[in-house]
């Protein structure tokens, strides 16, 4: 599907997130970039590719995201998606 519409945002999502289930956090990372370049407002992708910095201990680059999601949400007025973040951020 990525491969037909690389810009399909749902598709490059579902993508990254399997190659963060097979362990492939290279490639999640990859993917989570790309897609946040095509579509910066995908709330989700910055929560999850925060909880890849984690796995792999990089920290700072965890807050960094996480801080860019928190100030994506709240431009946009998805409470929902900016409290998760902002808990993720205070648990580092």
């Amino acid at each position: 599907m990525v491969a037909r519409k690389p810009n399909d945002s749902f598709a490059r999502y579902g993508l990254a997130m399997e190659y963060a289930g097979r362990d492939e956090y290279d490639l999640a990372l990859e993917n989570f970039h790309t897609l946040l370049n095509v579509n910066p407002d995908y709330a989700a992708a910055y929560y999850q590719a925060g909880q890849i910095f984690i796995k792999t201990g990089q920290t700072e680059q965890a807050k960094s995201i996480f801080r860019k999601g928190i100030e994506v949400t709240s431009r946009l007025g998805n409470q929902h998606a900016q409290s998760e973040l902002e808990a993720a951020l205070a648990q580092l």
